[in-house]
């Protein structure tokens, strides 16, 4: 086997490669065994011994010449990746058959591209912030809990009075100088008071409302409201309060912490959980951050060109990813294109290809970095880390399940490895602020 190598842009490899005429022989004889077994000729039975002569006779010189030169390409595409040391990063394209006897092909193929880190990357030294949380971050997040779980129940005495959280049911009507405003009709609306879903000044004009009241309320529109129609607009509603509820908070008792988070906590210990989660979040977003920001560094100090199906693939990982999270919320892919106007090709090109290769040159230039540098992984930060994973989980099954995925070997085990590789490259560049 011959073999001409070149490299091409885009980290394509192009191979002309030539067999021996013995080796055509052998995928002559491999063609005629393969036809001789699945061949229907009259007179023979399916599988017996068909002599050449008639196999021609059947399917005819040049059917068997294009069958032996496929037989002879996947043996000598093998044969030249091996001798080569080529990883395909995609099916191979045949260019062109050169000749057939003997075999000379054009195989053009991506492979991973080359990556070359200038040494100045060891000058790379940026900051991080310190993560804090406020008790301001804490109160909003179990204020966030009390009105997911806020529950309203009706309240009948006309004495009654509403405030900010409850619950009314409203019938309005938008008037101008007294002439009735197109699209401000609303019949039976549920509005909460302090859910700030109307126009500013509407909803505080109803604290102290009362079940069957008709209010008039002054409302102006601000100068910047997002409706053109609408801005700077002075406006009178008319409001008849057809319904009242009054909002019911939950109490964070033992017993409703425990239907949260699966834990028995007073509500202290539920505030040092909360503040344990919104730390965690924070420090999973400032990863994200402390990640790009350093691959925009060595970006300038890399040569990286990549390959046109290599992007191609990442782009259709990434919008799989895309279509399981809205899949997630309920919502069809092609609905969510039919909103935005585009086909799924200009989706991807507008809105996934960007972000597609920056996560491709990432994880590549991270790959490579992390060889250069050999960064290991010890088995104490392992067993560190996969603790810290197995303590957010409380059922004693659960737990079970995840203990006998966390091993070496296993796919969730080297995943994680490769996740806290990376991090440990990635913070030896950061020092973090005082």
């Amino acid at each position: 086997m011959k073999i001409e190598k070149k490299l091409l842009e885009n980290s394509i490899v192009e191979l002309i490669i030539e067999d021996s005429a013995e080796n055509v022989a052998k995928s002559r004889k491999a063609a005629l065994a393969y036809l001789e077994k699945n061949a229907e000729i009259k007179g023979f039975r399916k599988g017996a011994v068909i002599p050449e002569a008639m196999l021609v006779r059947q399917y005819g010189e040049e059917y068997i010449a294009n069958l032996t030169v496929e037989f002879g390409i996947d043996k000598l595409y093998k044969a030249a990746l091996k001798q080569e040391k080529l990883i395909p990063v995609a099916q191979a394209e045949i260019k062109e058959v050169i000749s057939q006897n003997p075999l000379k092909i054009n195989v053009h193929i991506e492979v991973f591209p080359e990556i070359t880190i200038d040494k100045k990357y060891k000058d790379i030294k940026l900051e991080r912030e310190t993560i804090k949380v406020t008790a301001a971050e804490v109160k909003n997040a179990l204020s966030e809990i009390e009105t997911k779980f806020t529950k309203f129940e009706e309240v009948t005495d006309k004495r009654s009075k509403a405030k900010m959280g409850d619950r009314l049911t409203i019938d309005t009507q938008g008037f101008e100088n007294g002439v009735e405003l197109e699209s401000t009709t609303m019949q039976e609306y549920p509005l909460v008071l302090g859910s700030n879903i109307l126009v500013p000044g509407f909803e505080e004009q109803m604290v102290w409302a009362k079940v069957g009241d008709d209010l008039e309320l002054d409302v102006n529109f601000p100068d910047d409201y997002h409706n053109e129609d609408f801005k700077g607009k002075k406006t009178v509603f008319k409001v008849t309060i057809k319904k009242f509820e009054k909002a019911v908070t939950p109490e964070f008792t033992e017993e409703f912490i425990e239907q949260l988070r699966g834990k028995k906590l007073d509500l202290d210990g539920f505030k040092a959980l909360i503040k344990e989660e919104i730390t965690e979040t924070k420090q999973a977003n400032a990863s994200m951050e402390d990640e790009q920001k350093l691959i925009k560094e060595l970006l300038k100090v890399t040569q990286l060109e990549l390959g046109t199906k290599m992007i191609a693939q990442k782009i259709d990982q990434v919008f799989e990813e895309i279509k399981q999270n809205l899949s997630g919320q309920n919502v069809k892919m092609a609905d969510y294109l039919e909103s935005l106007k585009l086909s799924e090709e200009e989706y991807k090109e507008k809105h996934v290809k960007e972000s597609a290769v920056a996560r491709l040159q990432g994880e590549l230039i991270l790959h490579k970095l992390a060889e250069l540098e050999n960064t290991e992984v010890s088995d104490e930060t392992m067993e560190k880390e996969i603790k810290i994973i197995l303590k957010k989980f409380g059922s004693p099954d659960v737990l079970a399940r995840l203990e006998e995925l966390y091993v070496p070997g296993n796919k969730y085990y080297e995943e994680l490895k490769q996740r806290m590789k990376y991090k440990t490259l990635i913070d030896s560049f950061f020092t973090t602020k005082k």
